[in-house]
């Protein structure tokens, strides 16, 4: 490692004032002559301040290896005044100096920082070689032995520094010789640096060396058991090599034994965990005894090969480039930024922490919205295998964890097989569709899930048919789902859901024009310059052929219109066929959704709510009437119960207010009333539209119009207070689509509105109401009259007194 130098250094005079170079992984000594590679730019300039005066800096070693600017804290106090002998600057741009130790010196304090270190030292005084005594003299023995101890125990030492320790006679230098040969930690170096007495320099080396022997001999020991276990199995593998090549002379080599070597080689190139590799060679000497006839054997054969297959420590690397990930996720999909966003941010924190559990993320979204494509858009972004699993109507247990070797066509589960057919143990695993998990008697899929999406317990998730424990933490699970709600709860609380909503009208204008259409006109063999449609016709499709929250409606109109021109093309027409609002009823027919005639004028008794479906938002057209009867309230239009008694709640807050809103009280007791909820076969439920009834129950029975360009959503108490509601951005998005420029909101929704992109409130006014007049102020034609006070009554003086007398009986009475 260094470079000797045996002579004495020449005698120069030190100055107080040096440039300091701090070094790492070495300790400098006096008459020590070694080469040292300089990088770094303040040691740079603190050589050529050298170079340019005495050729004299102070090495001192600093205290952690991986501290690229250290401090003055960072550095050790005390070091060693060397001499720049020589210096040769290389291609990489760093200087290679050749050193030679002086003496020792401690730093009294700093003088400057930038743009080198420049400190002010004090040189240890000269040692003296001590008398000569026989404590000396044993000392210096005792070290030598030690050094032909551990050289003789396999230590490597250069053959000259052998013969200048053999010839040494000075305690100090010959402590500093061999402690600067050993390779020891900085700390126990720097110390017999620091230490100043030589022979108590040199005691110390001594234990050092003592030490040293008891790991050389242990070392030894082990390496000497080992190597008779590899004798053993050496000489083992030469007499089974031998019966093989017998057995081959004689002809009685089989197909068994040839498959039993496949095996054993295949599973030393699995690199199994212990405990996998114990049961692998058990079943594996099993299938070397058996008949390989027998129906046991083939079992046994199955096994082996799954066990063989499984990457059990085969991983890939992940692409921890976040900008070129972040580039992926905007190329393969538009908007999402949540979901982008966390993904840079888990691969944040995988760049800074190696072991990493891999998430459990859940996207919970209507259909077409881009949930599945995620997954893949995710895998190729951090350069992992992909893996899709549909748990749509999978009702048996052993789907997830796979069946007992016992049964009959036992095979694992599907979670290995993904594990298996991606080749790594840690790709992106999408489990699709999770909401949609069914139960009966063969046991409950969701609750097999439990340890599965448990980072906490899936490090060592065990499959019934393979009986050994895997390391899922590694995995990356990805969940799907339309809904939350059929989610068992406990598996709900082992993943991080992350909701995606349906698209605005210009979100799908953007995903046409960037992913659909360039997409379809790969599919379909034609290109740009035979298909061409303007933004408008997108935009007509959306909003009169298509009613989803999702893209895959536009998709196949957009399909339709492209194998109309495709036909055209291939019929020998091949000119620019463009699409415009006017001829698009020709390629993919008449609309399919028309503007609510209901929405044109004001009504009485009809009052637009807003809705949330799991495929997206949509309006309800809450009609109430009423006629002669004795005040009986009927519900239609597959009611559940719930909305039910949303709306028994709003009919008795329109009783209790009948005064403020002109309605006579006798009218509820003298008129049947009936609120229908159109689209009747479509089951509806949930709190939301309380205040919708209220508004179209007011109307009815005050006689007051409601306003058609005002759609409203939120669930009303018996006080009239407004509760707030979910899925916000569905509900706005449904009053968009059919052009309802004022949408009341509960109050208590207002701090929602942050998350939403600003574009979507574009052209729309939000009303904010905390208790039902408000929203009848808002939506009914007519203002609300208030109830009028009572007027307070005039006392006169007199009246006053005759009631402050007319009352003392009664308070003495009380006393």
């Amino acid at each position: 490692m260094t470079e000797e130098l045996h002579q004495a250094p020449p005698h120069v005079d030190i100055p107080n004032d040096l440039p300091l170079i701090p070094v790492r992984d070495i300790v400098v000594f006096p008459y020590m002559v070694l080469p040292l590679f300089v990088g770094r730019e303040m040691s740079i300039k603190a050589i050529e301040t050298a170079l340019a005066g005495n050729r004299m800096v102070l090495l001192a070693t600093q205290k952690a290896h991986d501290t690229e600017t250290p401090t003055p804290t960072d550095i050790f106090e005390t070091g060693t005044v060397g001499m720049i002998m020589r210096m040769l600057k290389l291609p990489d741009e760093r200087i290679k100096i050749l050193v030679q130790g002086l003496t020792k010196a401690k730093i009294i304090h700093y003088l400057q920082s930038e743009p080198f270190y420049s400190v002010r030292i004090q040189p240890f005084p000269a040692s003296r070689k001590p008398a000569a005594s026989l404590e000396t003299e044993a000392v210096i023995r005792t070290a030598k032995e030690g050094v032909d101890r551990i050289a003789s125990l396999g230590k490597v030492l250069m053959p000259d520094v052998m013969v200048v320790i053999e010839n040494m006679d000075e305690p100090g230098r010959l402590a500093d010789l061999i402690v600067s040969n050993l390779g020891l930690k900085v700390e126990v170096t720097q110390a017999i640096l620091e230490t100043d007495d030589p022979v108590t320099r040199l005691k110390r080396v001594t234990e050092i060396l003592s030490k040293e022997i008891d790991v050389l001999s242990m070392q030894q020991k082990i390496q000497a058991d080992a190597k008779g276990e590899i004798d053993k199995t050496q000489r083992e593998y030469f007499l089974r090599e031998q019966l093989k090549a017998i057995q081959k002379e004689l002809g009685e080599l089989d197909d068994r034994a040839e498959e039993v070597a496949e095996f054993r080689k295949r599973i030393e190139e699995c690199r199994m965990p212990d405990k996998v590799l114990k049961e692998a060679e058990k079943q594996l000497k099993r299938l070397e005894k058996m008949h390989p006839d027998t129906a046991e054997a083939a079992t046994v054969r199955t096994y082996m090969e799954w066990m063989v297959e499984i990457p059990w420590n085969h991983a890939s690397t992940d692409n921890l480039d976040i900008d070129a990930a972040k580039k992926v996720l905007n190329e393969d999909h538009y908007d999402l930024e949540k979901v982008k966003e966390r993904i840079l941010e888990y691969l944040a924190v995988r760049k800074l922490k190696e072991k990493l559990k891999g998430p459990i993320l859940c996207f919970v979204g209507p259909p077409g919205v881009g949930k599945t494509s995620l997954g893949k858009s995710i895998a190729r972004a951090l350069g992992r295998e992909f893996v899709r699993m549909s748990l749509g109507g999978v009702r048996d247990e052993a789907e997830i964890r796979g069946h007992r070797r016992t049964y009959v066509g036992a095979l694992p589960g599907r979670i290995m097989q993904g594990i298996k057919q991606a080749g790594t143990n840690n790709p992106v695993f999408m489990l699709d569709e999770v909401d949609k998990v069914g139960m009966d008697f063969r046991g409950d899929p969701s609750a097999a899930l439990l340890e599965v999406l448990d980072p906490e317990q899936n490090h060592a998730f065990t499959d019934h048919y393979l009986g050994v424990p895997f390391d899922l933490s590694n995995v990356m699970f990805i969940t799907t789902a339309n809904l939350i709600d059929p989610i068992l709860s406990a598996l709900r609380d082992r993943m991080e859901i992350i909701e995606i909503p349906g698209y605005t009208e210009e979100e799908k204008l953007g995903i046409a024009r960037r992913y659909l259409i360039p997409r379809q006109l790969e599919k379909h063999g034609i290109s740009e310059k035979h298909f061409r449609i303007a933004d408008l016709a997108v935009q007509r499709i959306v909003t009169h052929y298509t009613r989803e929250a999702g893209v895959r409606n536009l998709e196949r109109e957009l399909a339709n219109a492209m194998r109309k021109v495709a036909r055209r093309v291939a019929e020998g027409k091949p000119k620019l066929h463009s699409i415009s609002p006017r001829s698009l009823r020709t390629y993919i027919g008449i609309p399919k959704y028309l503007p609510e005639t209901e929405k044109e004028k004001d009504q009485v008794g009809l009052a637009i709510g807003l809705a949330w479906t799991e495929t997206g938002g949509e309006t309800l057209h809450i009609e109430a009437t009423g006629m002669q009867g004795k005040g009986n309230l009927t519900l239609t239009g597959h009611l559940g119960d719930v909305m039910k008694e949303s709306a028994q709640a709003a009919l008795s807050f329109v009783r209790a207010q009948a005064g403020t809103l002109g309605i006579k009280e006798e009218t509820f007791s003298t008129t049947d009333i009936h609120i229908h909820v159109p689209a009747g076969a479509i089951p509806k439920d949930g709190p939301s539209a309380g205040i919708t009834m209220a508004t179209a129950l007011a109307s009815n029975l005050a006689n007051i119009p409601v306003r058609h360009d005002v759609a409203m959503t939120g669930e009303i108490t018996l006080r009239g207070r407004i509760l707030p509601i979910g899925g916000l951005k569905e509900k706005i998005l449904a009053a968009k689509r059919v052009s309802i420029p004022r949408i009341i909101l509960p109050k208590r929704n207002e701090k929602d509105l942050e998350e939403l992109p600003k574009h979507l409130l574009k052209g729309i006014k939000i009303i904010f109401a905390e208790r039902v007049d408000q929203v009848f102020a808002a939506a009914l034609l007519r203002p609300v009259r208030r109830k009028p006070k009572p007027p307070a009554r005039a006392k006169t003086a007199d009246s006053n007194r005759k009631q402050r007398v007319a009352a003392l009986p009664a308070k003495k009475a009380r006393r």
